[in-house]
C-alpha cells in the first residue's frame, strides 16, 4: 500500500502502503475484521526468494500499515506463475499497484520479467524502492509515486500480463479497481490479490488458485472476458 488514501466517500483514510507481510495478526471487534501491523517494524528486512536476485535483502521502511508479503507466500505465487506460464517470464509485463516494500515487484524482476511498473504513494517507501532498484541495476523496474486509482485510470495503451494487488485492508479498494482492470490487462492476463477474507471472482474473471497464510487470503485470478 502507499501513503494516505481517499475512500469512495471522500473521507481521508489511513495509510495505503502495503506491498506484501511479516507480522500479520488478525483481530475482530464489533463483528468487523481488521489487521494490525506488528509494532516497531523499523530496521526490518525480508529477502528475495528466487531468481537472479535471490537472497538479496529488502529493507522494510517504518511506514504505517506496511506488511511485506512473506517468503512462503511469494514462493507459492511464483510457483503458480511458473506453472501457468510454462516457465516463460521474459516477455511478461507486470504492474504492482501497491508496491510498499517492493517484495512482490522485485520478486517478479528477479524471475526475469521484461518490465515491472511499481506504484507507491508513500515517498519514504518509494525512496527505498529506488535505492534497491539502483543497487541491483534493475533497469526493467519503473517506480511511480502516486495514487493507485489515479494511475490505473490514466493508463494509456499499456497492457499487463500480471497485476499485483496488495491494497490496504478495510478501505474498499477492490470493488473500485475491478472495473478498471480489464482495460489494462492482456487477454487472459492474471491478477494476484491479497485480502482480509476470501474473495469472489468479479464478472469476467475466474479464480485459478487461492490459499491462506495466517489471517490473509491470497488469490490468483485470470481475466477471461472476450474483447470486442
Amino acid at each position: 500500500m502507499t501513503g494516505a488514501a481517499t475512500g469512495s466517500a471522500g473521507a481521508t483514510a489511513a495509510s495505503t502502503t502495503s506491498g506484501g507481510g511479516a507480522g500479520w495478526a488478525g483481530a475482530a471487534g464489533g463483528g468487523v475484521f481488521f489487521l494490525k501491523k506488528r509494532l516497531n517494524m523499523g530496521n526490518k528486512y525480508i529477502r528475495i526468494v528466487g531468481g537472479q536476485y535471490r537472497r538479496t535483502p529488502i529493507a522494510v521502511p517504518d511506514v504505517e500499515t506496511l506488511r511485506p508479503t512473506p517468503d512462503r507466500v511469494r514462493e507459492t505465487l511464483f510457483n503458480w506463475l511458473n506453472h501457468l506460464w510454462g516457465g516463460e517470464f521474459a516477455d511478461k509485463q507486470v504492474l504492482d499497484l501497491f508496491a510498499g516494500s517492493g517484495a512482490l515487484g522485485f520478486e517478479a524482476a528477479s524471475r526475469g520479467v521484461a518490465h515491472v511498473q511499481m506504484v507507491e504513494r508513500d515517498r519514504t517507501a518509494a525512496s527505498a524502492l529506488r535505492t534497491l532498484r539502483d543497487k541491483l541495476k534493475a533497469d526493467m523496474i519503473r517506480i511511480h509515486v502516486g495514487d493507485a486509482m489515479q494511475v490505473a485510470e490514466r493508463m494509456d495503451a499499456s497492457r499487463f500480463d500480471l497485476i499485483l494487488l496488495d491494497p490496504p485492508f478495510g478501505q474498499g479498494w477492490l470493488p473500485r479497481l475491478w472495473p478498471i482492470l480489464p482495460g489494462i490487462l492482456t487477454d487472459h492476463g492474471l491478477v494476484y490479490v491479497e485480502a482480509e477474507s476470501a474473495i469472489e471472482a468479479p464478472e469476467g474473471f475466474q479464480i485459478l488458485r487461492q490459499d491462506k497464510a495466517g489471517a490473509v487470503h491470497y488469490h490468483l485470478l485470470e481475466f477471461a472476458a472476450l474483447r470486442k
